[in-house]
């Protein structure tokens, strides 16, 4: 009763969409692959994500439980040749970026690039590489307008804005 979820290997930010309560996990990977997890808002809670048996949506551990439907596969996933440890974000609020409302906005510490991940019409995932800033992303922040900024590990503070 006190544990929310299971399967987690190394979840770098979670936060709650403020509009939807519904919640993202940012969890490190161990070898390949970085991912995103969700629950709705309305989850009882008790979702297992797979750790130790799934890294993203492969197998970490072969075995007979691989494709078990007990696990809650991730919205998202990249591998090692896009970035090596997710920075989770925020479901963005603001006004200053009409088309970045409701697209969960996250990073990658060691290349830098920023995604959005949204639900298409058809209820599909949809990742977005937006660009890429020159920092290790450490963490996001969250205004009370809704805007996201950006931390690196040399203790700068970054405010997302769009370029053209």
């Amino acid at each position: 009763a006190e544990i929310w979820a299971y399967g987690l290997r190394n979840p770098w930010r979670f936060s709650f969409d403020l509009a939807t309560g519904d919640l993202y996990i940012a969890d490190v990977g161990q070898n390949s692959f970085e991912e995103i997890d969700f629950a709705e808002a309305s989850s009882p809670g008790g979702e297992n994500y797979g750790w130790k048996v799934m890294e993203g949506r492969s197998c970490f551990q072969p075995g007979p439980d691989c494709d078990s439907p007990r696990f809650t596969p991730p919205i998202a996933v990249y591998g090692r040749d896009e970035g090596c440890s997710v920075t989770g974000g925020y479901v963005y609020r603001g006004a200053a970026h009409p088309a970045l409302v409701g697209a969960y906005v996250f990073g990658d510490y060691c290349s830098g690039n920023v995604w959005t991940l949204r639900r298409d019409a058809g209820g599909a995932w949809r990742l977005t590489l937006q660009g890429e800033v020159d920092a290790r992303i450490t963490s996001f922040g969250e205004d009370e307008a809704g805007e996201i900024y950006i931390t690196d590990d040399g203790g700068r503070l970054l405010r997302l804005r769009a370029v053209t």
